[in-house]
């Protein structure tokens, strides 16, 4: 299904928008390596007002380069889960995608860029890259764990619809006083769930935002962090236009980005409308 996008507003043509960073992932179509980016996390970007700048690998060297251009991070979710040796495990599934040369780059890209004080925004995979590499490990399979749910979906068959897969599956409780609390202005919402791998050892310097009903950590930020940071284990981004609690994520974010821009490259001139 196509992505939502907003009504067209002519002041954003005369604003220049404050720029995303949006790292892809890796494929093989047939023998050929791609990267790759989900249109609904470029949408996202987009709904909070800025552009995406889409990221296709880095090396080491050029992450400096890179984050000189965004005003802000985003991570995505992805089928493909980070790599257990990051934090000390063996693969427990062959049968689960891994994506090593995102997470070559992307460890590095979240302690990079938190040290710049760029606006951070995780989503599900992205959460678990910024734990993990924070100094944080993951439940590979949170559906074996004793006492956790299952948090894969409502439905694994192949074939599924979309919607149903994206559905609602559960509510989170917010933490009070936290930055998510402040955000949302819920004590709890309901959530999709899509994730086999999951937050077991939060690393230091992470306040938990939100739980699911089993316990199992759904949002937490960087304590440390001198800008905007949240990460969280649902999908926001799946139709975010029509899901209010989405918005004020989305708005967070993209005021974050414009006041990181604004401070590091003073404001922006407006371009003049043509006619």
């Amino acid at each position: 299904m196509k992505p939502q996008s907003r009504s067209f507003d002519p002041s954003l043509s005369q604003a220049p928008r404050p720029r995303v960073l949006v790292p892809a992932c890796n494929r093989l179509l047939g023998e050929h390596p791609f990267h790759i980016v989900g249109g609904k996390y470029a949408e996202a970007v987009r709904l909070a007002g800025a552009l995406p700048l889409l990221t296709a690998g880095a090396s080491l060297d050029e992450l400096p380069e890179w984050l000189a251009l965004a005003d802000g991070v985003l991570l995505t979710g992805s089928p493909s889960n980070v790599h257990p040796s990051h934090f000390g495990q063996a693969v427990h599934d062959p049968a689960l995608p891994l994506d090593p040369e995102r997470d070559a780059w992307t460890l590095p890209l979240v302690r990079a860029a938190l040290a710049r004080g760029l606006p951070l925004l995780a989503i599900c995979r992205g959460t678990q890259e910024v734990n993990v590499a924070l100094g944080g490990s993951l439940h590979q399979a949170v559906q074996e764990v004793p006492g956790l749910a299952d948090h894969r979906g409502p439905d694994r068959r192949p074939g599924v619809p979309v919607e149903v897969a994206y559905a609602p599956e559960h509510r989170v409780d917010v933490v009070p006083g936290g930055r998510l609390a402040a955000i949302v202005g819920l004590p709890s919402f309901e959530v999709n769930s899509l994730h086999g791998q999951g937050i077991d050892r939060l690393a230091p310097g992470l306040r938990v935002e939100a739980r699911a009903p089993d316990g199992l950590v759904e949002a937490f930020s960087v304590e440390s962090a001198s800008g905007f940071s949240l990460c969280v284990q649902w999908h926001p981004e799946w139709r975010a236009a029509s899901n209010p609690v989405s918005m004020r994520l989305l708005e967070a974010f993209g005021a974050a980005v414009r006041t990181y821009r604004d401070r590091v490259r003073g404001p922006l001139p407006r371009v003049p409308a043509t006619a």
